[in-house]
């Protein structure tokens, strides 16, 4: 079992950063592949950025290249997500997951673990 929180979010202007922290707990947290999600609303929970266990492989939402990077800390059972350049549209509730299926997965079914998620705002 794995356990996942968030935390990070908030309301900023467009063109701001922001950067949300997924604290996990779990004797296997280096051995799973971690994610990043959202769901905006009237949307269905989408892709935003993975990184393998070993932290040599990462994938991202086109959407977001060059404005987000995904990064982990095994020692502390942490996965980051930098945010950069916000826009409205990245207006959304982020969920941080694990999975162990894949490298660097990008399909909801691959997680197996998930957060309850932080707000993140972006006001224009």
């Amino acid at each position: 079992q794995v356990q996942l929180v968030e935390s990070g979010g908030g309301l900023v202007q467009a063109g701001g950063s922001l950067r949300l922290s997924c604290a996990a707990s779990g004797r296997t947290f280096s051995g799973y592949t971690m994610g990043w999600f959202r769901q905006a609303p009237g949307k269905e929970r989408e892709f935003v950025a993975a990184i393998s266990w070993r932290g040599r492989s990462t994938s991202y939402k086109d959407s977001v290249k060059g404005r987000f990077t995904i990064s982990r800390d095994n020692a502390k059972n942490t996965v980051y997500l930098q945010m950069n350049s916000l826009r409205p549209e990245d207006t959304a509730v982020y969920v941080c997951a694990a999975g162990i299926g894949g490298v660097a997965g990008t399909a909801l079914d691959e997680y197996r673990y998930w957060g309850q998620g932080t707000q993140v705002t972006v006001s224009s």
